[in-house]
């Protein structure tokens, strides 16, 4: 296996058709069956890369950004934006296309952290990635940030150690209602 792989090398794209049996009961693409398909091509992407099974250990935020019709084609795809030792952050883009007129939408994007494992469920080293372009830094970067602030946001968050004077005045005002014993 090798020590480093670009982003090109690892790369995967997924097409299929929108059907009625896909729909909710809005007459739209249920979002559960996107979010479905975008953990299938995150893991196709992570393990192409990693050559291992992988397994998604978080989703980072996905936005609902336009609705997907019955009819429509939708594509998604995925490419590494970062590696660490035994994981991977997977970008992943939806559009759908309306087939008659040609017009596409950007449908949602999201971020998938997917961890390489073993034959026995152990995380394993995967590939470095081999950065070409500035919009590969600029992705790496992005998904480095956001991994290190997920980090402090559990942390800040724990019950040990959790001030709950810090936090009452940023609740103030919501449609709340505190009642503490």
């Amino acid at each position: 296996m090798k020590d480093f792989k670009t982003v090109k090398e690892t790369r995967v794209s997924l097409t299929e058709l929108m059907l009625p049996s896909h729909s909710n009961f809005g007459g739209k693409v249920h979002g559960g069956y996107i979010l479905n398909l975008m953990d299938q091509i995150a893991f196709a992407c992570a393990s192409k890369h990693s050559q291992s099974y992988c397994v998604t250990a978080s989703v980072n935020r996905v936005n609902f950004l336009n609705p997907i019709e019955v009819g429509e084609l939708v594509t998604l795809k995925a490419s590494i934006n970062y590696t660490g030792k035994t994981s991977m952050v997977v970008g992943v883009r939806v559009e759908s296309e309306n087939i008659t007129t040609g017009k596409k939408k950007h449908c949602n994007s999201s971020y998938f952290t997917m961890v390489a494992k073993d034959a026995d469920g152990n995380n394993i080293k995967v590939p470095g990635l081999l950065i070409e372009d500035a919009d590969s830094v600029r992705r790496f970067a992005r998904s480095k940030y956001y991994k290190e602030q997920a980090h402090d946001r559990g942390n800040k968050f724990e019950r040990k150690g959790f001030d709950i004077s810090e936090y009452l005045p940023l609740i103030e005002g919501e449609n709340v209602s505190v009642n503490l014993r």
